[in-house]
Parts: structure tokens; sequence; C-alpha cells
């Protein structure tokens, strides 16, 4: 029967992402609310007897469903993104500022907070250090409402006009593989009891460094065959073969972990350095249609098994202890730490984004599909870190993020484009 009902969980998936986004159009309401309150409903009623729902049972599945979701969404993402980063020019990672910022400032600090007000309440420090490092990248995946629509293509120069989706979309891009060093930290600290040079040297240098150049390699190789091959059967682009976004994303994935190095980083630098070949071309838009479709596919799957399992004792373990966290990271830790990393350095300095888009890209720091795949992950190495409060802490804070931002995301982004 279980196998059954997953087909049944998928072609639902399925018939809601086809229907959902045109008939959500009108309201403030986001596909991933009304899937995860669908799911709600579904486990209270007798139908998913036979649905392996679990997180300790099944947390192999789990790990590598949430896996494929998040790099198929990172490859959507650096294939959408318009705006060039050419690692010889200053002034072009000068254009990445709000991103550096908030990776750089936003990020650690939210880590650091969250891991202290869990120690504080009691949770064991590694416990505590793995909550702060899963629950800090902003997910690729539910974040649509308030990223960029799409790659520009055509005769023209292609470039972001709209500050805040960018900013909010690169930073989800790049996040998800930065956040891997404070995981294997987590680990270390599980397993070892404490941390040395070989995290700082290897986990969070050593292998940012080298998931990036496995993803530059492989976007230029797929790219110079995809463009430039001197056999007319390997130049793809000219026939619109869109369907080798998906090669691209499982290649720069194997390749990025093959040799060490985070595979997510790998999968965004690939799409983004494969979209730097022949900018303008209409193939990146058909690429990245084709991830975007399989993302919203796979998400809505997962938040529909999620919102059956809230129902069906995910949320057992949840205290007051994970209540307090969820809630101070959705109101309080994102958008301080955003707006910290966002504020003006010097008082003449015209900052990218106004007061309301700073606000804006501080508060919408939606927490998703990745922060389950990195608990799921955790929780493979080490027995500790797969603790029940864990797991229901975690789904509680996305749930919450699902329908707070949900919420507030069309109106808000709304008004601030109507005023940018």
């Amino acid at each position: 029967m279980t196998a059954d009902l997953v087909y049944l969980v998928a072609g639902a998936s399925l018939l809601l992402a086809v229907v959902l986004p045109a008939l959500l159009d009108r309201w403030a309401v986001s596909a991933p609310m009304v899937l995860v309150a669908v799911g709600l409903a579904i486990g209270f009623t007798p139908l998913p007897d036979g649905l392996p729902l679990d997180p300790q049972e099944n947390r192999a599945t789990i790990e590598h469903v949430t896996e494929l979701v998040v790099i198929v969404a990172l490859m959507g993402v650096g294939l959408a993104i318009d705006r060039p980063l050419e690692l010889r020019r200053r002034a072009s990672w000068g254009r990445w500022s709000t991103t550096w910022r908030l990776l750089g400032i936003a990020m650690p600090l939210g880590i650091a907070a969250i891991t202290l007000l869990g120690w504080m309440m009691g949770a064991p420090l590694a416990v505590a250090l793995l909550l702060g490092a899963a629950l800090a990248p902003t997910d690729p995946v539910l974040a649509s409402d308030v990223q960029v629509a799409g790659p520009q293509t055509g005769d023209h120069e292609v470039d972001e006009s709209d500050e805040l989706r960018f900013t909010l979309t690169s930073e989800a891009g790049l996040n998800d593989g930065l956040a891997f060093p404070f995981v294997y930290a987590a680990i270390l600290l599980a397993t070892h009891g404490e941390l040395g040079l070989e995290w700082v040297g290897w986990y969070l240098v050593g292998k940012v460094v080298v998931g990036v150049v496995a993803g530059i390699v492989v976007g230029r190789v797929l790219s110079y065959v995809a463009f430039r091959s001197n056999s007319d059967s390997l130049r793809v682009a000219e026939r619109g073969e869109s369907l080798l976004a998906l090669a691209a994303l499982v290649s720069a994935y194997g390749v990025g972990e093959i040799v060490g190095g985070y595979g997510f980083l790998s999968v965004f630098v690939c799409a983004m350095t494969f979209r730097s070949a022949e900018r303008s071309h209409d193939y990146h838009a058909a690429m990245h249609e084709v991830a975007e479709r399989l993302e919203r596919l796979l998400t809505l799957f997962v938040l529909l098994v999620l919102g059956i399992a809230l129902s069906r004792g995910l949320l057992q373990a949840l205290d007051w202890r994970g209540v307090a966290i969820g809630v101070a990271l959705v109101f309080l830790v994102r958008p301080v730490t955003g707006l910290i990393a966002l504020s003006p350095m010097a008082r003449r300095e015209k900052p990218p984004l106004d007061r309301g888009q700073r606000w804006a890209a501080a508060f919408f720091g939606v927490r998703g599909i990745g922060s389950i795949y990195y608990l799921a992950y955790a929780a493979g190495e080490t027995d500790e870190l797969g603790v029940d409060w864990l797991w229901s802490t975690v789904a509680f804070t996305v749930v919450l993020s699902v329908f707070v931002h949900g919420v507030l995301a069309s109106p808000v982004m709304k008004r601030i484009g109507a005023r940018a």
C-alpha cells in the first residue's frame, strides 16, 4: 500500500503544480501554504496510514529527496540571475555588495544567535549549533514570490533591474552551500568534542573553494559544448534541447561532491558560469523553464508530505523552546541581522537598496527544504543530532516561515516595487 500512496501523493502534487499558480494569482496566498494545509487535512484522515512519515525511520529518504529539490532549485536560481559576476573585475564584485553583506554578516550572526538561544535553553552545544546552521540559509525553493522571475534574453544588455529581488535571489543561491561548514562544525562537536584547524582549513575554506572551482569547470565545459562545439550534434543550444539543465545540475553536483567540495555551491556556480556564456541567448530561458517546472513538482510533493507528517506526530516533541526559537528567528533574528548587514557603511554612501527595500530584504529570510536536508544529513552522521526535538523545531520553523512569508510576500513586494 505504501507505493500506491506515494503515487497518489505524487499525482496530487503534479495536479496542484499545474493549477495552483494561476488559481492563486489574485490572492495573497502562496502554493506552499495551500500544500501544507492540504497535507494537514489529509493527515487527519485514514488515507496516509501506509505512508512512511517517521523522520527517524526514513531519514535517508528524506535526505536524498530534499537534496534533489535543493539542487534543482539552485540550478534554476543560477540561470535566472541576470547580473553577471566577472571574477577579474572589482567593479563587478561591488555590484553584488548586498549579497556579500547578507552572506558575510547576517548569516554568521544568525547562526550565532540561534546557537546561543538554543544553548541557553538547555540544548547541548552541538545540537544548538546544528539548529543554527540548519536554519541559517534562506531557501531558494520556497522564496519564488520574492525572487527574480527568470532570465532575460534578447538583443539587449542583460542585467538586473530589481535590486531587492536580486539580493534575495543571489543570497538564497549561495548560502545553502555556505551553511555547510557550520553543519560540519556541529557534527565534529558531537563526534569529537572540539573544532580544530581542520575545520577552518578544510571545511570552512577548502571545501568552499573546491566546490566553486568544480562548478566553474563544469559550467565552462558544458557551455562550450552547448554553444561552440565543432560538432553540430553537440551544439544542443541550437536545437533548444533544454534537458541539458538536468544533466548540468546532476553533473555539477556529482563532480563537486566527488572532488570533496560542497555540491550545492558547485551547482549554483555551474549555472552562473553557463549563463555567462552567450548571456542573451534564448536557450537560457528554455533551460530555466525545465528546472523551474521540476522544482515546482518536487517542492509541492515534499510540502504535501510535510503537511501530512505534521498531523501525524512530527510536532510531538515540540515544546516552548522550539516555538520560541522559531518565532525569534522569523520575527527578530533574521530581520535584525539583515538590517545590520544592509545598513550603509558610511553616511555619504548611497546604498543599493532604499530604506523600505532594506527592511524587506531583512525580513524575507524564508526557511524551507534546505533546513530539512541539513538536519537529515547531520542525523545520518551521528544519532545525537537526530533527536526528535530538532525535527519538531525545524518543522515548526519551516511551516511558520511558509505561512508568515507566504501571506506577506505579494503585498509587501508590490508596495516596495511600486515605490522603487
